[in-house]
C-alpha cells in the first residue's frame, strides 16, 4: 500500500506542531516521519526549525522539568520522561547538575499533600507510602526523609 504524498510541506506541518506546544527534536522528526514524509524532508524541517530557535532540545527540558516538579513527580521520573521524549543524555545530565532545586523538601510536601499528617500505623501502610513515592520517583534517601522513617527497605 503507497503512502499518499501530504498536501503541505513537512517544514509547514512542523511550524505548525510547534505552534502547539514545544517538542523535542526527536518527538518532531517521528511525528512528521509517521506523516509519510521523507528523511531528507524532515531532517530539512527540523534544521530550519532549529535556525530560527522554533526547536531547542534544552529549552524544551527545562518545561519538563518545570511542569514535573508541579506535578509532583521526583528526580528519577522526570529524567525518565525526558528519556522518552528523546532528549539527548547530554543536555539532560547539563540541566540537572546546574539545578538547585531542593528535592528532598519537594519530596516531603508531596508526601504531606498526599498522606496529610496521618501516622503510619501499619507495615502496610509504611509500604503502600513507599510504592506511592517511588512510582512518583523519588529516591530511597529522598523518600526516608519525606516520610521520616530510618528503617531500611
Amino acid at each position: 500500500m503507497k503512502v499518499k504524498k501530504p498536501a503541505r510541506s513537512a517544514t509547514q506541518l512542523a511550524v505548525r506542531y510547534l505552534s502547539r506546544r514545544d517538542h523535542a527534536e526527536k518527538e518532531l522528526q517521528q511525528k512528521l516521519l509517521a506523516r509519510g514524509y521523507e528523511l531528507a524532508e524532515v531532517d530539512d524541517a527540523v534544521a530550519l526549525c532549529q535556525d530560527y530557535n522554533w526547536l531547542d532540545d534544552a529549552r524544551f527540558a527545562e518545561r519538563l522539568l518545570g511542569n514535573g516538579i508541579a506535578k509532583g513527580w521526583g528526580l528519577l521520573r522526570i529524567r525518565q520522561e525526558m528519556k522518552f521524549k528523546g532528549i539527548h543524555e547530554e543536555i539532560i545530565r547539563q540541566l540537572f547538575e546546574d539545578d538547585e532545586f531542593d528535592w528532598y523538601e519537594h519530596a516531603r510536601e508531596v508526601a504531606l499533600k498526599k498522606f496529610g499528617e496521618s501516622p503510619m500505623e501499619s507495615e502496610k501502610e509504611k509500604a503502600r507510602r513507599l510504592r506511592f513515592m517511588q512510582y512518583r520517583g523519588f529516591d530511597l534517601e529522598q523518600i526516608q526523609y519525606a516520610l521520616d522513617v530510618d528503617d531500611e527497605y
